[in-house]
């Protein structure tokens, strides 16, 4: 019981304290606002400087619109200043040191984005302000801004950006109107991770600028947000693929020419790029700064262009027929010799350290036809005989000489086949390395 009868008592005077609070509180918001008005500068001297005191806090990177330049991010604003009109004594009201009133009943700064990229251009949410008895204000705010960024995709998908956020009065000049720092950067405590950007850091600089329409110098306080790309969802869907499509283009040279394959694979792997820079041409600016993947697949793409005339004018060696020249000198010792052998290839039973054999034409068929019998027509027989031999023997010497012109052309087109090939797998090789050496 007698417990009961204390919890009872307690509670009595809590709610009497209350009571008694709620009383002196509207007391205390008539006195206050009774001759206040919200119009002008509350300052007792018009010639005194009013501080404000400006912290911003990042909650969290909405939106990064790299096309449009535009970054949209969730702050939490803070500003403080005395009004010199709102000030009481507690002993007065009950030892009652802060009252928290709608915003739109005191004075505010007009500190805004300089650079809001909003179309509606709205501000702050019209939260509580704070009033302690010696007439300081604070007033806690959140904002989703849309500020623009000048973003710079030389890099892409490597690159860091810096996006600032710069704070001002927009009538008040400094004579009328201060801003100061709280911190020396942004509070990133509250930070909410985001998936495609790293925050290396907010540092926040006072600035005063003279602009050319006013003799009055403007205070402004800028954040600067620097950004660094997450660049592993580009690496893996954009690179990669793009990086082993390039390998396939050095193979073209391995087909065999009678496929008829060996220009078709070059188109193909052609238009495969081709997808995959219209897929990185949507999200970037229209800007002169050309991504660094850009001019990956630039370069992938010129190379297979040359590939694939390379691979047209091989074939055009390949397939030359029996009225083609001979095999030049020069050509044969750079290209059927050297060359050959620095590429690896060799006829069938040659090896790298037997030359390749010389083969044997037929003998000649000479005139030697001398008959003891029958002098008349035994002898004319013998001569129509011989003339077909040799008539023979002058077309297998013809076709030997046409094969083996045709044989010549063919290995001087496989070894440019094979020479162009290591070629090419080098430059994809280096090309790439280049690349994938910005990621780390």
């Amino acid at each position: 019981g007698n417990t009961a009868n204390y919890l009872i008592s307690v509670c009595i005077v809590r709610f009497a304290c209350r009571c008694a609070h709620g009383k002196y509180a509207q007391k205390l918001l008539k006195d206050l606002f009774t001759n206040y008005t919200s119009a002008l500068r509350p300052v007792e001297d018009t010639n005194n400087i009013l501080n404000v005191t400006l912290q911003v806090t990042l909650s969290q990177i909405i939106d990064m619109d790299e096309r449009n330049q535009i970054l949209t991010a969730y702050l939490w604003i803070r500003q403080v200043w005395v009004d010199a009109y709102l000030k009481w004594n507690k002993d007065d009201y009950d030892g009652l040191d802060t009252i928290r009133i709608p915003s739109s009943y005191v004075w505010r700064p007009d500190i805004v984005l300089y650079n809001n990229a909003d179309d509606h251009f709205t501000g702050s949410m019209d939260t509580n302000v704070v009033i302690r008895h010696d007439g300081q204000i604070m007033w806690d705010s959140p904002a989703i801004t849309k500020s623009s960024c000048k973003v710079d995709v030389s890099f892409f998908p490597f690159d860091a950006q810096q996006c600032r956020f710069t704070y001002g009065s927009w009538t008040y000049n400094g004579n009328q109107l201060d801003i100061l720092n709280a911190l020396e950067s942004a509070d990133l405590a509250d930070l909410v991770e985001n998936v495609e950007w790293e925050i290396l850091g907010m540092p926040a600089k006072k600035n005063i600028i003279q602009y050319g329409c006013c003799a009055d110098p403007y205070p402004d306080v800028t954040y600067t947000l620097k950004l660094k790309r997450k660049a592993s969802f580009y690496i893996f869907n954009l690179l990669i693929p793009c990086v082993m499509i390039s390998f396939l283009a050095p193979l073209g040279f391995y087909l065999p020419a009678d496929s008829g394959e060996k220009v078709s694979l070059g188109v193909t792997v052609m238009l495969a790029l081709t997808v995959f820079q219209l897929l990185v041409a949507e999200i970037m600016p229209p800007s002169e700064n050309v991504p660094l993947i850009g001019k990956y697949y630039i370069a992938t793409m010129t190379m297979i262009t040359a590939s694939t005339a390379l691979t047209i004018f091989i074939m055009n060696i390949h397939h030359c027929g029996p009225d083609a020249k001979p095999v030049p000198k020069w050509a044969k010792k750079v290209i059927l010799q050297y060359m050959a052998r620095m590429c690896f290839v060799y006829e069938v039973g040659e090896n790298c350290m037997s030359p390749q054999p010389e083969k044997q034409e037929p003998p000649t068929v000479k005139n030697n036809c001398t008959m003891n019998g029958q002098a008349g027509t035994c002898r004319e027989d013998c001569r129509q005989l011989l003339r077909n031999i040799e008539y023979i023997a002058n077309c297998y010497r013809d076709q030997r000489a046409t094969q083996k012109r045709t044989g010549e052309w063919k290995k001087v087109a496989k070894v440019l086949d094979r020479f162009f090939m290591w070629i090419f797998f080098i430059m994809v090789f280096f090309m790439s390395l280049l690349i994938m050496g910005k990621a780390i």
